[in-house]
């Protein structure tokens, strides 16, 4: 999720396609906003989608290219959490696919999917083209804590992370690769996308965030697939962790001497411009400041 002008229409290519391990590959976004990474994961009888791209038409080219990979096998899709790049193309999947995600990204579909729908087509001609006739389709199986798919010779951990980034973050592992995709929880080469919208939408937590990347940093993947951006190593959830804490800190230390929200924003972001001067998406940073300042104790 990206608010800035988009200079790219938020379109899904199957170009670069990328092999991270045996029957597992990457479409990556190619640095092109609001489209996010989509991983292909094979087994022996069964292959699981990850992400569908903004609307029916990017589902419709992830599904076309997700069967002709299949060559046969049993389809299934899941997506990190319910913001609409990442799952609002999965009525191309019905009837094709079998979907499942966590109970709490289900309901926050289901409850909070129309109001992002019209907030998104809202965003500009780019975005709106892509959601034209969405229709919100529920998951046909929802699991609670965790989850694990068996593709056939291949298990993949699909787990519900709690709140942090969203209330239905997701996290899918392939441990037998070493890989693992984190939705929005990470994004590489820009600062964390706090979707703090209050009164409308309050739900993303810092703190709980922060909490998410502690355990995903001490679960040592070999390859992390970002919501958004390069695929990396495991140093990239090592710079998302101390974004996060050093966000806070920074944040609440001048919120302990009783400066004024206004006069933090200004420090604090000034101060991550300068230490990651090479990263995107600079207004999320005001963001995270409201957020933190609403958490601290």
């Amino acid at each position: 999720m990206s608010f800035e002008p988009l200079i790219h229409e938020p379109i899904v290519e199957i170009t670069q396609v990328r092999e991270l391990a045996r029957d597992l590959v990457v479409i990556p976004n190619r640095g092109v906003g609001l489209v996010p990474n989509v991983g292909v994961i094979g087994g022996d009888h069964s292959v699981l989608v990850v992400e569908t791209g903004m609307g029916p038409r990017n589902g419709e080219t992830v599904l076309a290219f997700a069967t002709e990979y299949a060559k046969g096998r049993k389809l299934y899709l899941t997506t990190t959490h319910f913001h609409p790049e990442h799952a609002f193309g999965a009525q191309a999947f019905a009837g094709e696919a079998t979907y499942l995600v966590n109970g709490a990204q289900a309901a926050d579909l289901a409850g909070k999917g129309p109001g992002y729908l019209e907030m998104f087509r809202g965003l500009g001609a780019p975005i709106a083209r892509q959601l034209e006739d969405v229709e919100l389709v529920a998951p046909d199986v929802v699991y609670d804590g965790a989850y694990e798919l068996d593709l056939g010779g291949r298990v993949v951990q699909l787990r519900a992370t709690g709140r942090a980034h969203s209330k239905g973050d997701q996290v899918v592992t392939v441990p037998d690769a070493g890989v693992l995709f984190t939705g929005d929880l990470v994004d590489a080469g820009q600062f964390s996308i706090f979707p703090w919208f209050p009164p409308y939408d309050t739900d993303v937590s810092g703190l709980r965030w922060i909490e998410v990347m502690r355990s995903l940093v001490a679960g040592d993947p070999n390859v992390v697939v970002p919501g958004h951006g390069d695929v990396s190593g495991p140093q990239l959830l090592i710079d998302v962790r101390d974004y996060l804490e050093l966000l806070r800190d920074e944040t609440w230390v001048r919120r302990d001497s009783a400066m004024s929200e206004e006069t933090i924003v200004a420090e604090v972001k000034a101060l991550m411009i300068e230490r990651h001067p090479e990263w995107a998406g600079q207004e999320w940073i005001e963001k995270g400041v409201g957020c933190f300042c609403a958490e601290h104790p």
